[in-house]
C-alpha cells in the first residue's frame, strides 16, 4: 500500500525503522525484532541505505525478506549522493519489479571513508533532484517521502534557508516526510508552524528515538543537532554504564514526550528502533489506548 495515500485518508500511523544488518546473525535478530513489532500492525516499517550506497545490497534483500515474509508495508530508503542517475533508475526498476511502492528520498551523507569526494557526474546532489527524478521516471508508482529537521539540518545555516529547500522537496512531489530524531517537541511545533506559514502541507511525522544507551545516542545527537535537554542529561549522566536504568528513564521520557505529541494532533508516530523491539514495545504499551482511539477514527 502506498503511505502516502494512507495518510491523506487521515490514518494515523505507527511506523518502525530498521538497518539492514552487517551478519547473517544480525539478520536472524532484525527477523526476530520485526516478528515481536509486526503484532503492533504499523501502517509501515522501513529500511535505511548506508552512506555512498555502502549498504544497497543489504537494504534491497531486508526490504525484499519483509515484503515477501510479513504482512508489513515496507518503505526502502534510497539515497542519491554517491549514485549516478542511471545507477538510481536502476534502484527504483528494482524495487518495482518486487512491488515496492514507497521511497524516503535522501540526499545521503558524503561517504566518510572517500577523502574528496565528488558526486558522479550528472548524479542528483540534492534530495528534491532525486524526487524530481523519482516522479519524472516513474511518474505515481512510488509514494515518495523525505527527511525534514525540526531543529534545521546540520548544513543548514538557519531555519529560514531549511524551510526553503525543505519546501522544494515538497514541490517536486513529496507525499509525507518523516522527522530527524528530536527529543523538544517544541521546536517540532515550530518546525510545522512555519511550513505551515509557507504552504506546505504534507504529512510531517516526527520521529521519536528512545534512549537506551546514553553515550550512543549522544553520539547521533551531536551528529545530526538534535537537543537532548539538559534535565534528560542530568538524569542519564549518573546511570552511563548501567543500561537497565538508562533504558528505564529513557521509556519514560519518550513516554511522555508522545503523549504530548499525541495530545497535538501528529498524524503519526516513527520509532527509530535501533533493531531493537523492547524500548518501542514498552513505548506503545504506555500509550496503546491513545493510539488505537486514534487509528479506528478516520474524519
Amino acid at each position: 500500500m502506498k503511505i502516502g495515500e494512507l495518510l491523506k485518508k487521515g490514518t494515523f500511523s505507527i511506523s518502525f525503522e530498521f538497518f539492514p544488518p552487517k551478519t547473517e546473525e544480525g539478520e536472524r535478530e532484525l527477523f526476530d525484532t520485526i516478528k515481536s513489532l509486526e503484532c503492533l500492525s504499523p501502517t509501515f516499517v522501513s529500511v535505511t541505505y548506508g552512506a555512498g550506497g555502502s549498504t544497497r545490497d543489504r537494504t534491497k534483500r531486508v526490504v525484499e525478506r519483509i515484503h515477501q515474509q510479513t504482512h508489513m508495508t515496507v518503505m526502502a530508503h534510497l539515497t542519491c549522493i554517491a549514485h549516478s542517475r542511471e545507477e538510481i533508475i536502476s534502484i527504483l526498476r528494482e524495487y518495482q519489479q518486487i512491488g515496492i511502492e514507497n521511497i524516503l528520498a535522501l540526499r545521503g551523507d558524503l561517504p566518510a571513508n572517500i577523502p574528496n569526494f565528488k558526486p558522479p557526474d550528472g548524479a542528483c546532489k540534492h534530495a528534491n533532484e532525486l524526487v524530481r527524478l523519482i516522479r519524472s521516471s516513474f511518474g505515481e508508482h512510488f509514494s515518495v517521502g523525505v527527511a525534514s529537521y525540526p531543529e534545521g539540518h546540520p548544513e543548514s545555516p538557519n531555519m529560514d534557508w531549511e524551510i526553503r529547500y525543505f519546501k522544494k522537496k515538497v514541490m517536486e512531489g513529496a507525499d509525507f516526510s518523516i522527522t530527524q530524531m528530536f527529543f523538544i517537541n517544541d521546536y517540532y511545533y515550530r518546525f510545522i508552524d512555519m511550513c505551515y506559514k509557507e504552504g506546505i502541507d504534507i504529512p510531517i511525522i516526527p520521529g521519536i528515538m528512545p534512549i537506551t544507551n546514553f553515550r550512543q545516542i549522544s553520539r547521533f545527537a551531536s551528529m545530526c543537532g538534535a537537543t537532548i535537554p539538559d534535565d534528560l542529561i542530568k538524569r542519564l549522566e549518573p546511570h552511563m554504564d548501567d543500561q537497565e536504568e538508562t533504558t528505564k528513564i529513557g521509556v519514560e521520557f519518550a513516554i511522555k514526550q508522545c503523549e504530548d505529541l499525541l495530545k497535538n494532533g501528529v498524524p503519526g508516530l516513527h520509532f527509530y528502533t535501533l533493531n531493537k523491539s523492547r524500548a518501542t514495545l514498552e513505548i506503545y504499551q504506555a500509550i496503546k489506548d491513545k493510539i488505537l482511539a486514534l487509528r479506528s477514527y478516520l474524519p
